[in-house]
């Protein structure tokens, strides 16, 4: 057998993917210092081999080592929180797909769609028990999620979308005035009103995938850092995971990389996710006047309903978190475009706060796929062989509860909506995926309107 593998095919910039860099994040910054955790050195064999030590991959490890008793070994390119579990927004909320509730049930039918929603919730709940379980103090937030207005017309869909859940799933999504918004501490001078989804809650995502880390290896399972599988072959009854410093070889594998996976690693993955990068930066600890003149004291989670949304909030120490997309290129200049039209946009929709200093800003790749909609489960021709991937930008809450779900699968225990186990679909000219992508921003920012600072601004630009 030949030793030769073919380089990992990504589809970013190589500053993407340097696992030697860490993020400028304010989470890490924030966090509990952690031990790097060694990389793979020599041969092991174990019933199960995670690739990825984010949500998906340590809730995964931790459902089949902590319930099932299997021998589990995780491997990561970086070290646990390099990736996107360590610097989202820290949104623990539904969602995982970029369809509507209504797109969905003319999809799939009304009964999966339900199922779906249930799995949603069911998320959320499992991370909040997850970090009860396992002691881990990851600032947990107020319940509820906020998505505002950003004009007229879009707080007509809101409202109809808002009575078609509550119809059509029993869930009650509470309509907001902005008189009303007002008085929760949520004012704004450009949203003419918005909905408050009850279920979701914020965390400080690094000291949540920390302890996540933390929880796994207490079960006995091995984490080996800075190790990036770089081939995965059929030897025997087996998987063979190759890495600069050593080989596993496990009976089944979990390719849990999300938006940082190559496009052959398995090669039924290539074409099927689209990676997109995102921007965020936390400001300094606004002060007691500023949050008083622009109205803004809450801490509910919010987001906008802009095709290229916005999304924020106040953290614990009143510093704001404000992220959006929109960078195409992972380069020094194209990421550094990208935070001063966040900044600019936060400085629009936020007068009072445009004078607050950005301490830290950083980027990360969220992942979509081919019919914007998640999977989890077995890849198909590969026996032994499963992926979670696609958390379409909410992976806090669906990658964890995806993970395990999926590990309850491997081990016959359980299994997955059927909306989630169906294989994606691959782009269009997978190689101009990010030619597409362009032009799917430039009609959105065609659809959000134009952004600007006085009181009678809609839209983004």
């Amino acid at each position: 057998m030949s030793k030769t593998r073919p380089p990992l095919q990504r589809l970013y910039e190589p500053r993407a993917y340097d696992t030697g860099a860490w993020p400028d994040s304010h989470w890490r910054a924030t966090a509990p210092v952690a031990a790097p955790r060694p990389p793979l050195g020599g041969d092991r064999v174990t019933d199960v081999a995670v690739i990825g030590a984010g949500y998906a991959g340590l809730n995964a490890a931790l459902e089949l080592a902590g319930r099932f008793g299997r021998a589990v070994t995780v491997l990561d390119a970086g070290q646990p929180g390099w990736g996107a579990s360590g610097r989202n927004g820290g949104f623990c909320v539904m969602g995982g797909t970029k369809l509507s509730a209504r797109q969905i049930v003319a999809r799939f039918g009304v009964e999966a769609a339900r199922d779906y929603d249930r799995f949603q919730v069911e998320a959320v709940h499992y991370v909040d028990e997850v970090m009860q379980a396992q002691r881990i103090d990851a600032d947990r937030g107020p319940d509820g999620e906020l998505c505002l207005a950003h004009s007229p017309r879009a707080m007509r869909a809101l409202h109809d979308a808002a009575m078609f859940e509550s119809e059509t799933f029993g869930r009650h999504i509470q309509v907001l005035r902005p008189d009303e918004l007002l008085e929760m501490g949520l004012s704004t001078h450009w949203s003419p009103g918005g909905v408050l989804n009850p279920v979701g809650f914020s965390l400080h995502p690094m000291k949540y995938v920390l302890g996540l880390a933390r929880a796994v290896e207490a079960e006995g399972v091995e984490i080996f850092a800075d190790s990036p599988v770089g081939g995965l072959t059929r030897d025997g009854d087996a998987w063979r995971l190759s890495t600069p410093g050593g080989t596993v070889w496990a009976r089944q594998v979990l390719v849990a990389t999300n938006g940082y996976s190559s496009d052959n690693l398995p090669p039924w993955i290539g074409g099927r996710m689209l990676p997109v990068l995102s921007s965020v930066f936390v400001t300094r600890p606004l002060s007691d006047s500023e949050r008083r003149a622009q109205g803004w004291s809450s801490r509910i989670m919010t987001f906008d309903s802009r095709e290229l949304l916005h999304y924020y909030r106040l953290l614990p120490d009143n510093r704001m978190m404000f992220g959006m997309r929109g960078a195409l290129r992972a380069t020094d200049a194209a990421l550094a475009d990208a935070h001063a039209r966040a900044r600019r946009h936060m400085a629009a929709m936020f007068p009072h706060f445009a004078g607050a200093e950005v301490e830290r800003h950083w980027s990360g790749l969220v992942c979509i796929t081919g019919d914007l909609m998640p999977f989890a489960g077995a890849v198909p021709g590969a026996d032994g062989v499963f992926a979670g991937f696609g958390w379409h930008g909410n992976g806090v809450s669906m990658a964890s509860y995806s993970g395990a779900r999926i590990a309850r699968v491997m081990t016959g225990a359980g299994d997955l909506p059927d909306l989630l186990r169906q294989p994606p679909r691959r782009f269009p000219l997978p190689s101009l995926r990010r030619l597409g992508l362009a032009a799917a921003y430039a009609a959105m920012r065609v659809t959000d309107g134009r952004l600007k600072s006085h009181g009678k601004a809609r839209g983004a630009s």
